[in-house]
Parts: structure tokens; sequence; C-alpha cells
């Protein structure tokens, strides 16, 4: 899922190799499921955490390229737009101060974001949805430049067959039509990840 080494334009003989592939990794997994030689008996805990950067005005600001070649650190990792990042917190046994071990963690690697941060004139904002976001910012000139966003764009646009359309009912409503797959990097979220044993999963 982290690899960033996308070939844009996939013929179809790519895309059956690639889905031949994939199918065989599948049973490869399966094998090592029925075989009992996966690592059981432990609990662990791990977290992303995903996050908005914006300017003095608390508008969208596109310095994640900037903000993780000064982090040189590979916990942090871009996301679609180049105004999110992520972080990928360390996996910890699951026990009585596990969570308290993930605050901690995370207090320090969104410190060291927002330090950097203020240097560019911007902070972090760990919100849901980004209220001062308008739908300029969503363009593809703020896309993070990587093969594998584009290719992403690409790919789900020409499954859809045709703009992206959004509808939020409520008390306020929202009805929009975007023409690609930015929409997506309106939203962050904390994403936890509790592995048990593979018999215990289902």
């Amino acid at each position: 899922m982290g690899r960033h080494d996308v070939a844009p334009d996939l013929d179809p003989a790519a895309i059956r190799s690639f889905t031949k592939s994939l199918l065989t990794d599948l049973r490869a997994l399966e094998h090592v499921l029925e075989s009992g030689r996966i690592e059981s008996g432990v609990r662990r805990f791990g977290a992303e955490q995903e996050l908005f950067l914006v300017d003095r005005a608390w508008r969208p600001a596109p310095l994640a390229m900037e903000i993780l070649e000064q982090l040189d650190d590979p916990r942090f990792t871009t996301e679609l737009a180049r105004f999110n990042l992520e972080i990928n917190l360390d996996p910890f046994p699951f026990g009585q101060d596990t969570f308290s071990r993930v605050e901690d963690e995370l207090i320090e690697l969104v410190g060291r974001v927002r330090h950097i941060a203020q240097g560019l004139g911007a902070t972090v904002a760990l919100t849901g949805i980004l209220p001062t976001l308008s739908k300029s910012d969503l363009s593809l000139d703020n896309i993070t430049p990587k093969a594998r966003y584009h290719a992403l764009n690409e790919a789900t646009t020409r499954m859809r067959g045709g703009p992206y359309r959004l509808q939020i009912e409520g008390t306020d409503e929202l009805h929009i039509e975007h023409e690609s797959v930015m929409l997506e990097s309106c939203n962050t979220s904390f994403q936890g990840h509790f592995q048990v044993d593979a018999a215990d999963f289902p």
C-alpha cells in the first residue's frame, strides 16, 4: 500500500499481470494462515494520524513536500493533497499503558510538524473537515506530486465515467460536483490498528 512507484499509463496486459500477481499474493496469504505460520499470541495497537496544514488565516497551506523534506523520518508520509500529511505511529504491545504511549508519541510527532510548519508561516489543524476549504483549493494544482496520486485520480475518474458528486444532507445541505478525486482531500482522520491472532480476526 505504501509503494509510490506507480506507472501512470497501464495497458490491459499490465493490468492483467497485476491482477494475476495480486491473486497469487492472496493465495500465499491463505496458505500462511492455514499452515499456522503467522505470528500469534501477541496483540499490538498502532495508529495513523492525518492532518491539515494551514496558513495564518487557517486556509490550506500546500507545504507537505517541503515539510516532509525537513522531517526526514519514515513515520511521516504524503496524503492526496499537498495540504495534508499522514503520521504513522509505532505499534505498541497492547497493555495497560498503550494509549498513554500512543498519546505521547502523537504529541511529539505533531509537535515536530508544527515546529517546521511555523518556520514556513503555517501550522497544523487536526480536524475532520477543514471549514476554510473552498472548491478552488481542490484543483489538481494541489494534488501531491507523486505518480500514485495521479494514477489514482485517472483510474477512479475513468471508472466513474463522469464528475464526482457529493451530497451531504442535514440542517445545512451541500450538493457539489467536482472533476477530480481531490474531494477526498477535504477530510482527515485518526485510524487505529489493532493486531489480533488470525483465528480471532473473523
